[in-house]
């Protein structure tokens, strides 16, 4: 096997393995899992029609839903608008809202479900394999520029992962980029545990066959 295809065939381990790593220095993921009493506070007086009130909750949680949406879109034009749905979608079903997690978990969900939309609405699934070649050489680069590394990885995986169908998408995407556990994971999707478990061992299969054939 040439060098540069059993390179092709690591990118595998680029995504499963070394993307916790990357999600802990770009991205720290909320530990509370209580409603503040701030977020009581904001979303009854929103409900008792105060705009001020949903006005905050989005001054607060905006750049947390932004950096989420990130995973959908690199695109800054299709990113803003992603987080206005998720605030105006969030708006009209706020009377669900239950104050039994933390308001930025239920926003979370509400994302997840406009970032999943996105991808069915664009089908922007690519046949075009050697992006994977391009991606192994832009790795090998950005390995080199540790300080630019961060950055650059999040837009090469979501290069890689466009390769992918959207269910498979938002399975990796929740598990390997958010560091989400199966069942957090199926919480914000909505799926059962069993699916998510399901769904996420084929992705990982079609994606390496993916891989795999493009070395050959």
């Amino acid at each position: 096997m040439s060098d540069i295809a059993f390179r092709i065939r690591n990118v595998g381990n680029v995504l499963f393995e070394g993307l916790t790593i990357l999600v802990q220095m770009v991205s720290p993921r909320e530990v509370s899992t209580q409603p503040t009493n701030t977020d009581k506070t904001l979303v009854a007086a929103a409900l008792n029609g105060n705009g001020n009130a949903f006005g905050k909750i989005i001054e607060q949680y905006q750049t947390t839903i932004s950096n989420q949406m990130k995973r959908f879109t690199r695109d800054q034009g299709t990113l803003e608008e992603l987080v206005h749905d998720v605030f105006v979608e969030a708006y009209f079903s706020l009377k669900s809202y239950r104050a039994s997690a933390p308001l930025i978990h239920w926003l979370r969900k509400i994302a997840v479900r406009v970032g999943y939309r996105y991808w069915k609405r664009s089908s922007r699934r690519s046949e075009q394999v050697i992006q994977l070649s391009n991606l192994i050489e832009r790795i090998d680069h950005h390995e080199k520029q540790s300080d630019r590394f961060s950055s650059d990885a999040a837009e090469m995986l979501q290069t890689l992962l466009e390769l992918l169908s959207e269910r498979d998408r938002l399975v990796l995407t929740l598990i390997y980029w958010d560091g989400c556990t199966i069942a957090e994971a199926a919480k914000l999707s909505g799926w059962s545990q069993t699916m998510v478990k399901v769904q996420a061992y084929r992705a990982r299969k079609r994606l390496q066959k993916m891989i795999e054939e493009s070395s050959k």
